[in-house]
């Protein structure tokens, strides 16, 4: 049994489908000014008052110039303790994922929060948090200029899209934030608490798969 199918089965999916052989890559982006200030502009900012309940800032983490871009809705305890998005049960989880489709936490994947702060006991960021946080997410989109976008979870989806629409029926299409092409799927602590939705968060990684091999 190869990685992948481990990763598959302790995800619970099976029967596993194959993919198609990984496109080539392109040549690797040239890497872009400007992240020595956002780094240095996150962990300083006080625009909201989530800068009093922190712990730390979670900025971000992997492949800056990665073609997939994970988005997810903000951070919680272990990633306010640790300043490292996706971490926990809930990492380990997405990365088997990531390994699902042939990627990799660090290699051609960023991974980031629409918030940057953990909102005090992991409730909804409010309207004005996103307001000010929307900033610095867009900017790391334009550092980056990921080719894909995959939105994790309900609000970030929500936040992402301006909608109240259900994952249910924003999944299986590509949208567009900041003019680069989104498809959303569920979070991975959403699948930890709904273990037969893995097969839908499957098929969601298919289809994103397909549709990057067609950017």
């Amino acid at each position: 049994m190869t990685r992948r199918h481990e990763v598959l089965a302790e995800m619970g999916l099976a029967p596993v489908w194959r993919l198609r052989n990984k496109p080539v890559q392109e040549e690797t982006k040239s890497p872009a000014p400007g992240w020595i200030e956002i780094k240095q502009a996150v962990p300083a900012c006080t625009a909201c008052g989530l800068h009093k309940t922190r712990t730390q800032t979670v900025f971000g983490v992997g492949d800056e110039n990665a073609d997939w871009m994970l988005i997810g809705e903000a951070p919680g305890a272990e990633e306010d303790r640790l300043g490292e998005p996706f971490v926990g049960q809930a990492g380990k989880l997405l990365d088997n994922m990531l390994a699902a489709i042939d990627l990799k936490r660090g290699e051609n994947v960023y991974i980031a929060n629409v918030l940057k702060c953990r909102p005090p006991g992991n409730r909804n960021p409010e309207p004005d948090e996103v307001a000010k946080c929307t900033p610095f997410l867009k900017t790391q989109i334009a550092l980056i200029q990921p080719k894909l976008i995959i939105a994790m979870g309900r609000f970030a989806a929500q936040t992402l899209l301006s909608s109240d629409a259900t994952i249910a029926s924003l999944r299986g299409k590509v949208y567009r934030y900041e003019g680069v092409p989104l498809i959303v799927t569920y979070h991975p602590a959403y699948l930890l608490r709904n273990l037969p939705d893995k097969a839908k968060a499957w098929a969601d990684l298919v289809f994103a798969k397909k549709t990057m091999a067609t950017l």
